[in-house]
């Protein structure tokens, strides 16, 4: 962003957008929006009570649980995929399957199979994020160059260390895309599977906020979970960025 020559941090296209919210929101052109001062002093009565720390606890487990599986059965799964042909074909046509369809229909059976509580949280955040995970991480090792693994082989290295020290550097670029990319969807998966719950963590939250027309509470809650998710995709975004030299010396 520029402005007469000079180049603005991008932090100050935000300063405009919450100028604009603050406008809509003292001219009440919008019910839902309130005025962005409104907002910021919500957030701050809302994080800190017991309500908020209790549902964002239950929110980070499941998040965090969700995930782990998926980056071991993603990250595995992709490896075999990429390396046996075989298991490719076999398992990637239902890889995009899932990767393609509406994965909120599935979060109604989920609930009648595993009930309302925190393992089919954990499992909505596993199916949302898997499959990217082990499409990208399949990419990255059909991409690893032959030649890299012959010249491993030729010096002895065992299948432990042609996979730790040649075929997942090599892949890294895409597994961390793949990983990144899951980050955010298991945030989406979290999120749609406590909303349709309605009764724990933060989706039990905002049908209370929504429910009692609190929207300063709402959209502070909002712009938690948006801050969470950007800090978490930056972070993988900074070690992509660092290991990006990977993919040009491939």
């Amino acid at each position: 962003m520029e402005l007469r020559g000079y180049r603005l941090p991008m932090a100050s296209s935000l300063l405009v957008w919450f100028a604009l919210w603050e406008v809509i929101g003292r001219l009440e052109l919008v019910s839902l929006i309130p005025p962005f001062t409104e907002v910021l002093r919500a957030f701050a009565e809302v994080v800190p009570t017991e309500d908020f720390v209790e549902a964002a606890t239950i929110t980070l487990q499941a998040f965090l649980i969700g995930m782990a599986l998926s980056f071991a059965v993603g990250i595995g799964l992709g490896i075999a995929m990429g390396r046996n042909r075989a298991i490719g074909s076999l398992m990637g046509m239902w890889v995009n399957i899932f990767e393609s369809s509406p994965l909120t229909a599935v979060v109604p059976a989920l609930m009648a199979l595993l009930g309302f509580g925190l393992p089919t949280m954990i499992v909505t955040v596993f199916v949302f994020s898997v499959w990217v995970i082990a499409l990208d991480t399949q990419v990255g090792v059909e991409r690893v160059n032959p030649s890299l693994i012959e010249m491993g082989r030729s010096f002895g290295a065992s299948r432990r260390v042609l996979f730790t020290r040649i075929v997942l550097l090599a892949a890294l670029p895409e597994l961390l895309a793949g990983i990144r990319l899951g980050l955010i969807r298991g945030m989406k998966g979290v999120v749609i599977g406590q909303l349709l719950i309605a009764v724990v963590g933060v989706g039990y939250l905002f049908e209370l906020y929504s429910r009692n027309f609190l929207m300063p509470e709402f959209w502070a809650l909002l712009i938690v979970l948006f801050t969470f998710a950007f800090l978490a995709s930056e972070a993988v975004a900074y070690f992509e960025r660092k290991v990006s030299f990977y993919a040009s010396s491939r």
